[in-house]
């Protein structure tokens, strides 16, 4: 009896010992605010000072319970309580002053920005809440090699070193995504602008041929990331904002979170009478993200978007009427009231599962609408698009000759359905001030268009601090055009096929740490941009077979770091770009483009910014940045027709530009930021006979901030943009034709001085 006695007693003790243990065994993960793993990020107890770091994948392992400190270069601190039988997921918010300690997913290979081959450029949550809340032209003009003219909120274009500045009408040649879903169609058209700022949390933009992750994006990505709501917190976020020209807004934001799910919404509703004639705005927006973390090794994250926007658009204008009376809309426009109206929505859900031995799976599935119709002087547009696709990727970590090796292998997969008519507009049929009136059909096409990607990309370390970098993609695309209209002598059948060859683009890219803080990158890479539909379309309804998509090398080499204890942190590139097969947009009609192979393009640039912290102290802090593009773009070989333009400057982008700004902080509660840019002369016609004149514009913007109780905190904002009331053309459109004895519209005016203030309550439950 007494023997089992002690075998029961021995038998408690070690199920006491071990349930003891178990109790505290503390897992979890730390990650960005993107859920981007953070990888050896110091781990502190606040009690004994006790330390271990994070892995790889950003997992760490605890024993005891208590206070933590979570530090990591580039992200603010962070202390949490830590209790036992738990697995935590710890999100540490980026520190704005030092964005190349931070960790990227741009090539879906985490890493320090820093430490990468290409030329990337961050926009952080901070960078947004410097300008107004309703415009991204602003924002994107401050990273250098990024241009974005805005006619007007519905009416931009984006560049990326001179990429996509012949696009007669919105963005292209360069893709999105709004996390791992696309934001660019099927035939290559790109709009982030529709999107709501409050709902992302920051922006990557990768400068140059970036297909060997992203398939066809000649001139770079922009990648944007939403807010991701937060675990273990409830808030409620509320804006209100008022400005010139008529502008209200609202938004609302909420964020619920338990220690495994957690859910975010996002309203705005964004009203404007514009500055111009037929130029009012409304546009409403509803975004939903969602994060669930279903065990250790599985995640799941749900990401919603819906725009609803009606915008008049009230187009461009000649010379004579920029100069004189900017405010007037295109006669046309004006009479016909034409618009746009469309509801647009995006949805995507990704999975994340972490295998064993340094491996983990990510796959996302995503699909969109858009329904959009369209009054224009010379037609009515009515339009309906569906998107289905799928991305899907493996992250490995793994030694290759008993060096570090970091890769990545996936695909994606994509599929837009398009169906979309014109109508007679009959609107000078009828008195002026009907506006745009209906008649009989012109045309009515289904286009089905389809694309995948398969990629590739290793980064090896070939010492401590070397890593090179071998990335390749896959890229195959295909148009098929079923024509609905009756077919007649007027009206040949437009349907047809084409498919593009498959498309191999390289990269190869090297980084080496010089010092700690200092680092150099070098990549040379190959990118393409898919031809459109319309493009290949002919004036007698055939398929051009012979046109070739537009392909370039790259190739840069540069520099980013810090210096002076941090202070000063710097970014500078010099690459040059050779384009081959040059397409050029010829307009044969008012709303006809044949696209037709035309030559060379030759874009040698240089971009720099860098940022400086003058002051850091509790009362007070001060910190400036200066970023500079200059832009040295020419038609290598240009012939269009019997005009010979090679040796001329490209057309729509500017010779350089600057901007320069002051931030300040106070202990008062007060805040401010001074921005001054300058946009150089832009050449309007291939000739280069007609150029834009430069413009500078001053923005001010200054707040206070305060916390009415532990609860409850306040922000009152008021801000100025083109102080100085300067005249400027805000977008021009190249090669603008004049038709009739109408004199060519190259010009959109740009706002005068305008004001906006708001106000943003907060609170925490």
């Amino acid at each position: 009896m007494q023997r089992i006695n002690k075998r029961v007693l021995v038998f408690l003790i070690f199920s006491f010992s071990v349930y003891g243990f178990a109790q505290h065994s503390i897992t979890g993960k730390v990650v960005d605010t993107n859920l981007t793993p953070i990888a050896f990020t110091k781990i502190t107890n606040i009690n004994n000072n006790e330390t271990i770091t994070s892995h790889w994948d950003g997992s760490f392992k605890l024993i005891k319970k208590g206070v933590y400190l979570f530090k990591k270069d580039g992200y603010f601190e962070k202390t949490v309580q830590l209790t036992d039988n738990q697995h935590y997921i710890i999100s540490l918010d980026i520190n704005p002053s030092e964005l190349n300690e931070i960790v990227i997913n741009a090539s879906h290979i985490p890493k320090k920005l820093k430490k990468t081959s290409m030329a990337i450029s961050i926009i952080s949550k901070d960078d947004i809440e410097k300008y107004n809340n309703t415009d991204f032209a602003p924002i994107l003009n401050r990273i250098p090699g990024v241009f974005m003219q805005s006619g007007a909120l519905n009416t931009n274009r984006i560049t990326i070193r001179g990429i996509g500045s012949r696009t007669p009408f919105g963005t292209s040649k360069i893709r999105a995504y709004f996390k791992d879903i696309p934001l660019t169609n099927g035939s290559g058209e790109t709009t982030i602008e529709d999107f709501e700022l409050a709902s992302i949390s920051r922006m990557e933009i990768l400068k140059g041929s970036a297909s060997s992750i992203y398939g066809s994006g000649l001139g770079g990505v922009i990648h944007l990331m939403p807010i991701n709501p937060y675990l273990n917190k409830s808030s409620f976020n509320s804006e209100f904002s008022m400005g010139s020209f008529g502008l209200i807004k609202n938004s609302f934001n909420a964020n619920y979170g338990t220690t495994k799910n957690s859910f975010r919404t996002v309203y705005s509703n964004t009203k404007s009478n514009g500055y111009r004639e037929n130029n009012n705005y409304n546009k409403q927006t509803f975004t939903v993200t969602s994060n669930h973390f279903l065990n250790k090794r599985d995640d799941l994250t749900f990401f919603g978007s819906y725009i609803n926007l009606k915008a008049f658009i009230p187009s461009s204008v000649d010379e004579d009427t920029f100069l004189n009376n900017p405010k007037l809309a295109a006669f046309s426009w004006k009479q016909a009231q034409g618009f746009e109206d469309f509801n647009r929505g995006v949805f995507g859900l990704s999975w994340n599962h972490e295998y064993k031995n340094n491996l983990k799976h990510i796959t996302s599935i995503f699909t969109s609408f858009k329904q959009n119709y369209e009054p224009r002087p010379f037609n009515i547009l009515e339009e309906n698009t569906a998107a289905i696709g799928i991305r899907t990727r493996i992250i490995g970590n793994s030694k290759l000759f008993n060096k570090n090796t970091e890769w990545t292998l996936g695909c994606e997969l994509f599929r837009d359905n398009n169906n979309y008519k014109t109508l007679e507009n009959l609107y000078e049929n009828f008195p002026l001030g009907t506006g745009s009136v209906k008649g009989n059909e012109l045309s009515n096409f289904k286009e089905k268009r389809n694309y995948y990607n398969i990629f590739t990309e290793i980064n090896y370390n070939l010492s401590q601090k070397t890593t090179l970098s071998i990335g390749l993609n896959l890229n195959r695309t295909a148009y098929k055009l079923e024509d609905n209209f009756p077919v007649s002598e007027v009206n040949p059948s437009q349907s047809g096929s084409f498919k593009f060859k498959t498309i191999a683009s390289p990269k190869l890219g090297v980084s080496y740490s010089v010092s700690k803080n200092i680092n150099l990158f070098s990549n040379i890479s190959h990118g393409f941009s898919p031809i459109s539909l319309q493009e290949t379309l002919l004036p007698d309804g055939q398929i051009n077979t012979n046109l070739k998509p537009e392909t370039g090398w790259n190739f840069e080499i540069g520099t980013r770091g810090s210096i002076l204890n941090n202070r000063l942190q710097f970014n500078a590139s010099v690459y040059q770009l050779d384009m081959r097969n040059l397409l050029v947009s010829k307009r044969v009609s008012n709303d006809q483009f044949i696209g037709l192979n035309a030559g060379k393009t030759q874009h040698n640039g240089l971009e720099f910014d860098a940022h400086f912290s003058w002051l850091s102290k509790e009362s007070i802090t001060i910190n400036s940045f200066v970023s500079y593009t200059l832009n040295n773009f020419t038609f290598k070989r240009f012939f269009d027709g019997l005009n010979n333009y090679s040796g001329n400057d490209l057309t729509g982008v500017p010779s350089n530009v600057l901007n320069i700004g002051i931030d300040f902080n106070t202990r008062f509660h007060f805040y401010g930021t001074i921005n001054y840019q300058y946009v150089g002369s832009m050449p309007i016609t291939d000739s280069n006979d007609i150029f834009s004149n430069s413009y500078n514009l001053t923005n001010l913007k200054i707040g206070y901030k305060t916390t009415l109780n532990k609860k409850l905190n306040l922000n009152a904002f008021l801000g100025i943009n083109n102080i100085f009331d300067k005249h400027y053309a805000s977008q021009i459109l190249i090669n603008a034709s004049g038709f009739g004895a109408n004199a060519p519209r190259y010009y959109y005016p740009g706002n005068p001085i305008n004001y906006y203030t708001g106000i943003n309550f907060s609170y925490t439950f």
